[in-house]
């Protein structure tokens, strides 16, 4: 029996809610619950034998039958498809990922007349909510239903339409394994906490969360910065209805929400102090990461700071088995853009966007989950541990940029 064996993570009664979150009965509840440990019972228990059944079983039948070690992630996947193990793992870990997004989409849909007039209340009569109906939603958002969400951020079920963003809010509870907090923002505080230790002396007065969707990881920030005004940009009308609503039950008058592009948000050149992004890379495409970085390039006042949050790239030392377990999202979780992001060199990127080399940044944070949220007797956990960095026994050699060790999350960026 392993070390984390009986941990039970948070329940979902432990989410804090607001004026715009879904209560849920009994029963949705319960199968919330049920998921949210199911999920993390996957992550820490059962995905450790994937490695076992690689290493057992599936590399040794491979050297036997082609003469070499499987040279590429690919190889090893098509390898592993054969593997008992892995198709129980992988089956259960989609089937329930499939399970987490419908229980969630019916807790909406089963509230809709309530929760849009709800947030049609709390955005009535306010400037701080800025949609673009004409705006065309680009194609990494309108081919799939992203991670497996059903109708992705975008769709609408009814005129001012927001269960796409309640739905979204609810499922990451059972998705996350309740590693992400109680408001699900634990993305958003680490990233808080990053740029006031780093850039002590960074007082913005615009800061932008590029992607930020319902406003979830924008909040931290605008706890953080008070007298700064907050623009959230996102492509998804209700993401936005919803966020600004949720932004207004919540007392945070500071923060706009605005539809548009990141790669062509109406914004004046030069009047951003900061902008940062949170898990928003990974849902695009590489000419939005040409395009997008660019434009944040131009947005960017002189001494301003860019950072996002991302799961870590591969490196030259990166192993093809954890390549091959950190790019199974792309194949069987709607995220077709993760495996050529993982082989961006982002700092080159970020160079040819215009920042100069001297001025690039990386790091590694891990959720900063507010204390006293959840019940004593819980841990926080994740089903992504196994997804991050492997550093093995006695950890790697820093890059030349250096700050990132390991840790769930990358952070990088750069001052303009």
């Amino acid at each position: 029996m392993s070390s984390t064996s009986g941990t039970l993570p948070p329940t979902f009664d432990r989410a804090d809610g607001h004026a715009v979150f879904p209560e849920t009965d009994h029963d949705e509840t319960a199968r919330l619950n049920f998921l949210t440990g199911l999920n993390v019972h996957i992550g820490k228990e059962l995905s450790p034998g994937v490695r076992t059944a690689y290493e057992q079983r599936v590399h040794p039948a491979f050297e036997k039958s082609q003469g070499n070690s499987p040279e590429t992630a690919t190889d090893i996947r098509k390898a592993m498809l054969h593997d008992p193990y892995y198709q129980q793992w992988a089956a259960l870990r989609r089937s329930t990922q499939e399970a987490s997004q419908q229980v969630s989409r019916e807790v909406a849909l089963r509230r809709v007349d309530d929760l849009n007039a709800q947030a049609a209340t709390l955005n009535e009569g306010r400037n701080t909510l800025s949609l673009d109906p004409d705006l065309k939603i680009p194609s990494y958002q309108a081919a799939v239903d992203n991670h497996l969400m059903p109708g992705s951020y975008y769709t609408e079920a009814a005129p001012d339409d927001v269960t796409a963003a309640a739905t979204y809010e609810v499922s990451l509870f059972p998705i996350g394994g309740a590693s992400f907090g109680a408001k699900g923002d634990g993305g958003g505080r680490a990233m808080a906490n990053f740029v006031r230790d780093r850039f002590p002396d960074l007082n913005p007065k615009r800061i932008v969360d590029m992607g930020g969707g319902i406003g979830g990881n924008t909040l931290p920030l605008a706890a953080a910065f008070p007298d700064a005004e907050i623009i959230v940009v996102d492509t998804a009308a209700p993401m936005l209805r919803y966020g600004h609503a949720r932004a207004q039950s919540m007392g945070y008058g500071n923060v706009s929400f605005v539809q548009g592009l990141a790669e062509t948000v109406d914004l004046e050149p030069g009047s951003i102090d900061l902008i940062v992004s949170v898990m928003f890379w990974h849902e695009t495409s590489t000419k939005t990461v040409g395009e997008g970085l660019a434009h944040m390039h131009s947005l960017l006042a002189p001494g301003g700071v860019m950072v996002h949050l991302e799961q870590p790239n591969f490196d030259a030392d990166t192993p093809t088995f954890e390549r091959f377990m950190r790019d199974w999202d792309a194949y069987y979780n709607n995220e077709p853009f993760w495996p050529k992001l993982h082989t961006l060199d982002m700092f080159k990127a970020m160079e040819d966007a215009g920042f100069k080399k001297d001025d690039l940044f990386d790091a590694g944070t891990e959720a900063d989950i507010e204390p006293g949220r959840f019940q004593p007797w819980s841990t926080i956990v994740t089903r992504h541990r196994h997804e991050t960095k492997d550093l093995g026994d006695t950890g790697r050699e820093l890059s030349a940029l250096g700050g990132y060790k390991g840790e769930r999350w990358w952070l990088f960026g750069a001052v303009r």
